[in-house]
């Protein structure tokens, strides 16, 4: 059983996630100013495949658990779905819903200058087969891209 149920968790082709924020990822976001962070919503959704060994078998379905970013500056966050893409109805000065980070200082010193942002999807198969059914926690896939962060100063005249 243990070798069908191997086969088919080895047979799901997991996503890559694609990584998306606000500001605009080839933008610079902003010291002090929510960044909303999401994956593409279609990469973000069960996955399911079945393998037979010897007249057994197992169907496995992946479901993605959690989002765990790693914004470069030493913070990161846990987003239990792929997060909120922007849009104008939430205001400018909005924090995301449900996926956001604000940076406390800009990557100017950073090599690149550019801070490096990961994300890893986690994903928890459930298996079934043979009279018999299991899990399998853990699977993941990441991504990574470099953002820039800059300060903006205010300039008070008058």
């Amino acid at each position: 059983m243990r070798v069908v149920v191997q086969q088919a968790v080895s047979r799901l082709k997991l996503p890559k996630p694609v990584i998306h924020t606000s500001p605009r990822e080839d933008f610079a976001q902003v010291v002090n100013v929510p960044t909303w962070m999401w994956v593409e919503r279609g990469t973000w959704g069960p996955v399911t495949t079945s393998a037979a060994v010897e007249g057994v078998e197992v169907t496995a379905t992946a479901r993605p658990r959690r989002a765990v970013w790693s914004m470069g500056d030493g913070g990161s966050v846990v987003c239990l779905g792929p997060g909120t893409p922007y849009s104008a109805r939430f205001g400018p000065k909005a924090s995301s819903p449900d996926c956001g980070y604000t940076y406390r200082r800009a990557s100017t010193s950073e090599p690149g200058k550019a801070f490096p942002v990961s994300v890893r999807v986690v994903w928890d198969v459930e298996w079934k087969g043979g009279g018999r059914s299991g899990a399998v926690p853990g699977l993941a896939m990441s991504a990574e891209r470099r953002l820039e962060v800059d300060e903006v100063q205010a300039v008070v005249t008058g």
